[in-house]
């Protein structure tokens, strides 16, 4: 018998109490509390939630990371709000990315034109790679 702990006090002295809506209810023995376990969800990997938070904070967009990535912009919002991520506050740079397979990539770096006054970076995104590039504003 395995039953979760309390939610409410994380007491082990917690016993069956019915079901409800077809999921088992308990019933906590220290603080008297009525619980339910929670909903496994779809679940969406640590990969995923990794790669949209570096791309907020590289300045994408949350719809452009639903678009890359499709996560929902909401979720990203969420996860953004939960692990208090602030975006940086630089308005003298703004990134610029493409999304390259690995021999447009290898043909990018190739020419050195491409790397001239701006800050690179490179991310797996998939089977594909994500170029992030920062540029000055121009006035």
């Amino acid at each position: 018998m395995n039953n979760p702990n309390c939610p409410r006090c994380d007491s082990s002295h917690v016993t069956k109490s019915g079901i409800i809506k077809d999921r088992q209810r308990y019933h906590c023995k220290d603080c008297q509390y009525h619980f339910t376990v929670d909903k496994l969800g779809k679940g969406i990997s640590t990969y995923y939630v990794i790669k949209a938070l570096q791309l907020y904070i590289e300045g994408v967009s949350y719809r452009e990371i639903e678009r890359l990535l499709g996560v929902s912009h909401v979720s990203v919002m969420n996860w953004v709000k939960k692990y208090q991520i602030k975006l940086p506050k630089n308005s003298e740079y703004h990134p610029t990315y493409k999304i390259l397979n690995h021999k447009e990539l290898a043909d990018y770096f190739a020419n050195r034109d491409n790397l001239k006054s701006a800050g690179v970076i490179v991310t797996e995104l998939g089977d594909k790679f994500m170029l992030i590039k920062w540029e000055r504003f121009k006035d």
